[in-house]
């Protein structure tokens, strides 16, 4: 009697191979690329400000326009980073070794970001060095105000200050009895009113030309005409200076935006460059032909 073979216990089945890549990317390459995209780029911007101080005549009056050397700067610091990157990822491209043209362009692409990177934490150094030194200078500026001012407060005389306090809160009801002091201080705390609230009221309106008609020596009615001439000029005078604070906030507002698309622009032909760079600087695949088998 046969019996049947028994089953196995447990089955196994051959695993699948699997491709375990090494790692391409090459630091030691990115790092090389950036420091020769700065260091070509600083070398190209130093040039650049050795050009533009040689065209610089005071003597004889032959300087380029402001606009003229601004314009001409920020193409020349433009073009020289962008050699810069240029270059940086041609070398990054090179020393990482590989001959896929996707892996040299994404070690250009890294040398782009890590410089990026780098001049970013450069120049907000020295943003902040120029911070620091501005708060010193405006804190002796401060400090000189300071003493300048003491020194005049010891020169001023005390009771002067309080004979014309006293006479200013003496005041009378009649403007014609007043002195010229307590006229010119009540008129002063009324415009100071006025402003606070936006406008002078019926009241004050009628106190503030009495005033200034007892101490101008004019009728009430031309002391109202100057009053209102005075209220008139105070108010173009705001308007002005609000629309004033609107143009500056719009030109500021409008600068700020240029600016930040100018640097998101430089950015992608920045990113264009060390494309073109590493694409330039890969290397070239080696074909090995075995000649026993030809």
């Amino acid at each position: 009697m046969q019996t049947a073979p028994s089953a196995p216990l447990y089955a196994t089945e051959p695993a699948s191979p699997v491709a375990i890549l090494p790692s391409r990317v090459s630091w030691g390459a990115i790092l090389a690329g950036t420091l020769v995209a700065i260091t070509v780029g600083a070398m190209l911007n130093i040039l650049g400000v050795a050009i533009g101080a040689s065209t610089v005549d005071a003597v004889a009056r032959d300087t380029p326009s402001a606009m003229t050397l601004s314009l001409t700067a920020g193409g020349w610091m433009l073009v020289s980073n962008l050699l810069g990157v240029a270059a940086g990822a041609c070398v990054a491209a090179r020393l990482s070794g590989t001959v896929d043209r996707m892996d040299a362009i994404l070690h250009g692409l890294g040398v782009w970001a890590t410089a990026f990177l780098v001049s970013g934490v450069l120049l907000g150094g020295a943003v902040s060095g120029g911070l620091s030194a501005g708060a010193s200078v405006l804190s002796g500026a401060a400090s000189g105000v300071g003493t300048a001012v003491a020194s005049a407060t010891s020169a001023v005389d005390p009771e002067a200050l309080i004979e014309r306090a006293r006479l200013a809160l003496t005041t009378a009801s009649d403007p014609a009895q007043m002195t010229s002091d307590q006229r010119l201080a009540e008129v002063t705390g009324l415009i100071g009113k006025s402003i606070a609230s936006g406008d002078i009221a019926l009241e004050d309106r009628s106190r503030m030309t009495a005033l200034v008609a007892a101490e101008a020596g004019i009728p009430e009615a031309e002391a109202a005409q100057r009053i209102q001439a005075y209220q008139a000029e105070a108010r173009r005078q705001a308007q002005e200076a609000e629309e004033a604070a609107r143009r500056a906030a719009d030109t500021a507002a409008a600068a700020t935006a240029i600016t930040a698309y100018w640097i998101v622009a430089s950015l992608l032909l920045g990113a264009l460059a060390a494309l073109i760079g590493a694409g330039s600087g890969v290397r070239p695949a080696m074909v090995v032909t075995d000649r026993r088998y030809a």
